[in-house]
């Protein structure tokens, strides 16, 4: 399925021909689409294609496969890029809160930006046609397939905005009074998605209600619940305005009636049991990254790519220095934690060790490599990893593994906030209670998970759990900015992690007793490592089978490059707009933000 997809989208796309134009030959050519709609968009079979074929921008080169997802989401008080810290690159300004709208990665016509309303154009498209020529209820196919357009469109707006806030809204197919528009509110646009997913839960069925909802890649109720909520978290949350930082001034995105509707939403994807978490944290990634994509567990939806698209573990796995037993690629590790998350983790915490890996796969001999020991300022996301594929990667530069978009997780810690704050701790306390009982071994649970939540016995405790639980269970999956965005914590976050490096550098205050030294040696298959030294106290030399390596070294430089000296990250929350598409907006589109 999960190849026939995109392939099918690329099919069918001859439909949106003129979406990949440029504005002023959409305008010349023939509108091809306009000739067949009656008979596609009243034709299930033929409407599916349509739909597919939205998701088909996410796959180019420069939108998310090989631009948005791997660079959007950097730095954070959690998630590193390496890149920050090499001068002049035009990687590493898009982390340090440094980015020009000039900026090599992003400024050309076939950027994410660009992909982002090419895949809203064809929702536009694809939308008005099965409402103007099917029969769209609840309950049939061209239902669901509308109510999948809704929701892909709002996944389209949703990321333009997370990543540059106020953007031009269009929900109508372009003509030619609005082939040019100015940026409009976010808080607009925000109503109308919230609105349009309210419309479209109605319409797609729970996961494995329908052959097509049996999988993660294609949107389900449970999904649009859950997205639905999440945005209307941020949608009331702090944020950057051409104003200041504030939250909304519009009544309708109101915490009050905002939280409620995340909370409702929540409550009704738990309590339909149509999702559910993982029993094992280290079994859900174990399943990802052998692209088990069966719908009903805790993946939510996934944006899906096909072998030779995609850079997820390309981007972000355990690094692999050369082809060797576990891929062909030999990539990985352009990002990974902060040196501190292994230590502000309990150590009984087994999410710990899947997160935080602090070794890579070095140059393989005769074809196999050993794991080996990086240093203390290289941490890699073990979420990913090679060595859990099932599938031997080829191509030189995509792993085809599909990008985790949501997950049951942030359902539990979503509800957790809004009942935190419209009811109190106490009906907070069971949510927070699931998410961290996965956590820990039932031995550990008396007193990590349940005396530990039952202490929290206000709102403002609670809160700071949820955003330390946060941490610990999203870290390596690039959902962090938003959420330090949205609970205007990111530049009090962002210092406060510096400070923590100054302390792991110098074992002070928190990180005095991290050992400086770790012994290594390894296991009967000689290639996996079997370390000592990494948990706090172990200073004692295991004896002379293991080997010694200093764990010492925390470079300055990375410590400072977290964001750029000078900046003020909570003024920086957005990218600009690429110069490319200002200068060929017609003099609509403009940089706020002082850029």
């Amino acid at each position: 399925m999960k190849h026939i997809l995109i392939i099918y989208g690329i099919l069918i796309a001859g439909l949106f021909t003129s979406c990949q134009e440029t504005q002023g030959d959409f305008l010349d050519a023939p509108a091809k689409s306009t000739l067949d709609e009656s008979l596609i968009f009243s034709t299930p079979g033929l409407a599916r294609g349509a739909i597919n074929g939205i998701l088909e921008p996410m796959g180019q080169t420069n939108s998310y496969r090989g631009r948005f997802i791997p660079f959007y989401g950097f730095n954070t008080d959690a998630e590193y890029n390496y890149s920050s810290d090499d001068a002049g690159s035009s990687q590493g300004e898009l982390m340090i809160y440094d980015t020009k709208p000039n900026n090599s990665q992003m400024n050309s016509t076939n950027n994410a930006w660009a992909m982002m309303y090419s895949g809203i154009e064809r929702a536009n498209i694809a939308i008005r046609g099965i409402r103007t020529y099917g029969n769209p209820e609840p309950g049939n196919e061209l239902g669901q397939l509308l109510g999948e357009a809704l929701t892909l469109r709002a996944i389209y707006y949703a990321d333009l905005m997370k990543a540059w806030g106020d953007v031009p809204a269009r929900f109508e197919p372009i003509n030619s009074e609005t082939i040019y528009l100015p940026k409009s509110s976010r808080d607009v646009i925000y109503k109308q998605i919230i609105a349009d997913l309210g419309e479209a839960e109605t319409l797609v069925p729970w996961p494995n209600e329908s052959p097509e909802t049996s999988t993660v890649e294609t949107v389900n109720k449970a999904f649009i619940k859950s997205f639905r909520a999440r945005l209307a978290m941020v949608a009331s949350g702090y944020q950057q305005y051409p104003d200041g930082i504030h939250r909304s001034t519009d009544p309708d995105l109101s915490v009050a009636n905002m939280y409620k509707l995340a909370l409702d939403e929540c409550r009704d994807v738990i309590n339909s049991g149509k999702a559910h978490l993982e029993p094992s944290f280290k079994t859900l990634w174990e399943k990802y990254n052998q692209e088990d994509i069966s719908a009903g567990g805790e993946p939510l939806w996934q944006i899906p790519f096909a072998d030779g698209r995609g850079r997820v573990l390309f981007s972000f796995a355990v690094r692999h220095r050369s082809v060797d037993q576990y891929t062909g690629q030999g990539r990985g590790g352009i990002a990974g934690p902060l040196p501190t998350v292994f230590y502000d983790y309990d150590e009984a915490d087994n999410r710990r060790d899947v997160t935080c890996v602090p070794y890579q796969w070095g140059t393989a001999v005769n074809g196999v490599s050993q794991q080996e020991l990086v240093g203390l300022d290289t941490w890699y996301f073990g979420k990913y990893r090679y060595e859990w594929m099932t599938r031997y990667v080829t191509s030189t530069n995509d792993d085809g593994v599909n990008f985790m978009y949501m997950r049951y997780a942030e359902v539990l810690l979503i509800a957790a906030e809004a009942a935190n704050e419209l009811e109190g701790p106490a009906a907070a306390a069971p949510y927070l209670k699931q998410v961290r009982s996965r956590a820990f071994n039932a031995a550990d649970q008396a007193q990590k998970v349940d005396a530990y939540v039952n202490s929290l016995s206000s709102k403002e405790a609670m809160f700071n759990a949820i955003v330390k639980e946060h941490m610990f269970e999203f870290t390596g999956e690039m959902v962090r900015k938003q959420s330090l965005i949205r609970w205007n914590l990111l530049k009090t976050n962002l210092d406060e992690a510096i400070a923590k490096m100054e302390d792991l550098k110098n074992r002070t205050g928190d990180y005095a007793d991290v050992p400086t030294t770790l012994y290594y040696k390894y296991e009967a298959d000689n290639e996996t490592l079997d370390i000592y030294g990494l948990n706090r106290g172990e200073n004692v030399d295991p004896g002379v089978e293991y080997s010694a390596k200093s764990w010492d070294a925390l470079d300055d430089t990375m410590i400072n490059s977290l964001y750029k000296s000078g900046v003020n990250p909570d003024d920086r929350q957005f990218w600009p707009i690429w110069q490319v598409f200002i200068d060929g907006s017609n003099g609509k589109l403009v940089n706020d933000y002082n850029y």
